[in-house]
């Protein structure tokens, strides 16, 4: 007898109590060996003041547990509350997001009939890490964190996945065009392990170009790689142009845990009325099985429901007079899909899963030279806080030049306002005022940015914050203005 996996269970909130349940009754009927431990979270914990929705509780349940299969939650409105899902991902390492966008031609409606796209997601990083600061009246700021060891970890990832799965490609989407820092680390680092599998092909793409394709000619791509940010976007996109946002469920997964969760919202507004469909839990909950070492239940559920959905039993939401044959809601669908446990699709591609190759985890196995390369402080950018005119800001900064430091250009809202400037571009009251070594490009200290900022402060100038400029080897580690080397 198969030892039963041990699975923390969120019903969430909204339609989320609906379509686990329907979710579950089809698991038990396939016979799936599940040890299940209900956890509460979401709604009903942010409204007892818990700002996470988790109780501290909670975390020794999910970690205990083998995987925590979970329904969409509501985050109720206004400030103060923190996005749960991305509290889990960071909480329990879980840096790679998987979403399958696969179409089912022509059973639910899609302009791409083909289309059979998997999303490999960054999940911890880039501007996710949720790091914003207001530093004047005018001027917000988002931190974009990217490290090398997130983008190998989420690149090998992906490579692995491909080889796993009998995939054929893997494609890099980047804006490192114009994010030479952060975007171009992750595509160098692709660029660094694509030769480590030499079976998968590669290539790299820009996100905007990239995302246009896709939208287009889905069937170009297999396995797409990227940044947590864009990666969110373009999964959601992929999966409603397969068919239905509703359809897909992606699994997050890490180095000790795993979360399985269907990609939609909780939909208060069809809470409690049998309409939901549960798909997306249900696509979500054969990943978990798989992960769990339970591959033949997991072939059994998803031919069950591939044959569901070519027999036209479907719900609302993808029902179509000449395709469907049968509308029905929640608990009916689940029905419908228990009723073909041990059933095929006759026109719809079987799956098997018994026998796959394992999926290895993503790893870090390296550092480039870059990472050991000599660290030098070269100068610091001094972010000022001021409403006043150009003029009167330009004059109030030179004279704030001293020791071995002095001012080399004025920035605001990313343009260059000194020593050259454009009449067209509008000024905010943030300024960005880059000093650097008198002697250029060697080496300063500490003290000598200390010294600076005693100075200022002493003048009552408001800096909000410093940005310390290194450059590592002979590679400035910071954005350079167009005249600068």
């Amino acid at each position: 007898m198969q030892k039963k996996a041990s699975i923390a269970v969120a019903q969430g909130d909204g339609i989320g109590p609906e379509i686990m349940n329907a979710t579950l009754h089809i698991l038990k009927e396939a016979g799936a060996a599940l040890d299940i431990t209900e956890v509460e979270i979401g709604e009903k914990c942010y409204l007892r003041g818990c700002a996470a929705g988790i109780e501290d509780s909670t975390w020794d349940q999910l970690r205990a547990s083998q995987a925590f299969l979970k329904a969409p939650i509501t985050t109720p409105q206004g400030g103060g509350f923190k996005s749960l899902n991305v509290t889990v991902r960071t909480m329990l390492g879980l840096y790679a997001n998987v979403r399958p966008c696969q179409s089912f031609h022509p059973y639910i409606a899609t302009k791409h009939p083909t289309m059979n796209v998997v999303i490999v997601r960054e999940n911890e990083e880039d501007l996710y890490t949720g790091i914003e600061y207001q530093q004047t009246s005018d001027a917000i700021q988002a931190l974009k964190i990217i490290t090398r060891r997130g983008c190998e970890r989420i690149i090998r990832y992906a490579f692995e996945y491909a080889r796993a799965n009998n995939r054929k490609k893997v494609t890099c989407f980047t804006k490192d065009n114009i994010l030479k820092l952060s975007d171009g680390l992750f595509h160098k680092i692709f660029d660094e392990i694509a030769p480590e599998y030499p079976d998968i092909e590669n290539e790299h793409w820009i996100i905007d170009i990239g995302t246009a394709k896709l939208a287009d000619t889905p069937e170009a791509f297999d396995v797409i790689v990227l940044p947590n940010l864009y990666g969110d976007i373009l999964s959601d996109v992929s999966a409603q142009i397969a068919g239905s946002v509703g359809l897909a469920g992606s699994a997050n997964i890490g180095a000790q845990h795993a979360m399985f969760e269907a990609i939609h919202g909780s939909a208060p507004r069809r809470a409690g009325q049998n309409m939901a469909n549960p798909s997306g839990i249900i696509l979500a909950s054969i990943m978990m099985l798989n992960h769990v070492n339970q591959a033949d239940a997991a072939t059994l559920v998803h031919n069950a429901w591939l044959k569901t959905i070519e027999d036209g039993v479907h719900t609302y939401d993808i029902f179509k007079d000449g395709i469907s044959t049968e509308k029905v809601g929640t608990k009916e669908f689940a029905q419908a899909v228990v009723s073909r446990l041990g059933q095929k699709p006759e026109k719809l591609p079987e799956v098997t899963y018994s026998g796959m190759k394992k999926q290895e985890a993503g790893t870090v196995k390296s550092k480039s030279t870059e990472v050991h390369s000599a660290k030098t402080l070269v100068g610091v950018d001094v972010f000022v806080d001021s409403d006043d005119t150009l003029e009167n800001v330009q004059n109030t900064i030179l004279a704030f030049s001293n020791g071995g430091l002095q001012l080399t250009m004025i920035a605001n809202r990313g343009a260059r306002v000194w020593p050259t400037a454009s009449p067209e571009v509008s000024l905010g009251d943030q300024w960005r005022c880059r000093f650097m070594s008198k002697d250029k490009g060697s080496a300063i200290t500490g003290n000598d940015v200390v010294t600076l900022l005693e100075t200022m402060a002493s003048k009552n100038l408001d800096f909000t914050k410093t940005e310390n400029l290194y450059k590592f080897g002979d590679q400035p580690g910071y954005t350079l203005a167009s005249d600068e080397q």
